[in-house]
């Protein structure tokens, strides 16, 4: 650290000139260490960074999360206004499956919107900055709590689908540049840490969306469009806190070449004004971005250097966004009410599977990077079970197969019944 100052113009850090060697000057240096040993840590954020971490994650992911979850409640009655709509335009009822049909739409223009949001937030983070894109963002989810409040009154089932879209560009815009500008405003030692929080409000944000989905809240058949506008809430909540706070340092050096909003930027978000050694590092990373250009998503894959990057993102990404969690949220009524939970409970149980989540996330902001040695644990038990109790069924027919699982359902003979050929079950109750 010491080497940085120095290189950087050979200022002291309390603004003295290079010859400084008063007592001050001295006393300065020691501060110095003090503060990068308390930066180090990591145990101590400025008021300033706790600040942006909550404005940015309350309109970012904690919207996506609730928009994900808010769609529980009012399974039904969207239904049932879809299908009283089409009746009042036509005279006559639309047929369950094309009920199914609209429904299924209104599900899936979210991720549509979440796609068309994420190719749009490269070029934002860009030429507007992190900052001002988020807020720019929050028009869209003006939009949409306005089409869906009206949805109702309108008789439109059309404005819904459209608000979902709205919200699905909203959801991908922050859900890409919320990451990047809390990972460029935290210190290095906290950058890990302070991303992880995007999936900490987006837990939240589910879990808030079944909560104010509740029938004695706005989960009943009168509310449910004040229900769906409810993001309204969370996009004010930015639109009024974020402004008060500093654009990313490394956006605001790097890109727009603002040596000076950077460095009080720096101070503002560090609590301090010796940022001079943070800035030295951000200096060096412009020199050596002099003369790159954006890369086109084409231009990634060809480039055999970036290969093995894009594949893991590509994977990794697909695997969290395949599994299938996502859907549970916005069929979690019917597969709980399939599985035999009384109507009225349903709602609660929803809540239970938020719970879940949030707690699975605070859990992980915590383990740090021991946070797979829970499912290295769990891979060591199938492992192992698969060592010791399952039979090898290679070139084994599956008549084999099953004597071999019958001596090991029953490993002494006189404990269990003669085997006398496999037992076929066609099918189990649920």
């Amino acid at each position: 650290m010491l080497f940085l100052l120095r290189r950087y113009r050979g200022h002291c850090p309390h603004g003295a000139k290079p010859d400084c060697t008063g007592s001050s000057s001295s006393e300065c240096w020691r501060n110095v260490y003090m503060l990068d040993a308390i930066l180090r840590s990591g145990k101590i954020p400025s008021r300033v960074l706790f600040l942006t971490i909550c404005a940015a994650g309350i309109g970012g992911t904690f919207q996506l999360g609730y928009n994900l979850s808010i769609l529980n409640a009012p399974i039904l009655h969207i239904q049932e206004f879809t299908n009283e709509t089409w009746w009042a335009r036509t005279g006559w009822p639309l047929p369950d499956h094309l009920v199914l049909f609209v429904w299924s739409l209104i599900v899936s223009l979210y991720p549509l919107g979440g796609l068309f949001g994420a190719l749009l937030a490269g070029p934002l983070a860009i030429r507007l900055g992190r900052k001002k894109s988020l807020l720019v963002n929050n028009t869209l989810v003006v939009a949409a709590a306005i089409l869906f409040g009206f949805s109702r009154r309108a008789g439109s089932f059309e404005m819904i689908m459209l608000g979902r879209l709205l919200t699905g560009i909203s959801a991908g815009v922050s859900m890409n540049i919320q990451p990047m500008y809390l990972g460029e405003s935290a210190p290095k030692e906290l950058r890990g840490a302070v991303a992880m929080t995007s999936a900490v409000f987006a837990a939240l944000g589910i879990m808030m969306g079944h909560v104010v989905g509740l029938r004695e809240l706005l989960g009943s058949p009168q509310a449910w469009p004040l229900l769906l506008a409810s993001c309204l809430v969370p996009g004010v909540l930015q639109l009024t806190s974020l402004p008060l706070l500093p654009e990313s340092p490394r956006y605001l050096l790097i890109d727009r070449g603002d040596t000076e909003t950077c460095l009080v930027a720096l101070q503002r978000l560090r609590g301090t004004a010796d940022v001079v050694a943070e800035l030295a590092e951000l200096e060096e990373e412009r020199a050596a971005c002099q003369g790159l250009r954006a890369r086109r998503p084409w231009e990634l894959f060809q480039d055999g250097a970036l290969r093995r990057q894009v594949m893991s993102l590509v994977v990794l990404g697909s695997a969290m966004q395949l599994c299938g969690n996502d859907s549970l949220y916005a069929y979690a009524s019917s597969v709980f009410l399939e599985a035999g939970v009384p109507q009225e409970k349903v709602q609660y149980a929803i809540i239970g599977t938020g719970c879940c989540e949030l707690l699975t996330a605070f859990v992980s902001k915590k383990l740090s990077h021991f946070f797979y040695v829970p499912f290295l644990g769990v891979c060591v038990c199938g492992a192992l079970y698969t060592g010791f109790f399952l039979p090898e069924t290679k070139g084994k027919t599956f008549l084999e197969i099953s004597k071999e699982l019958h001596r090991l359902n029953f490993p002494r003979r006189s404990q269990g019944p003669t085997w006398r050929g496999p037992e076929i079950i066609r099918s189990t109750e649920l």
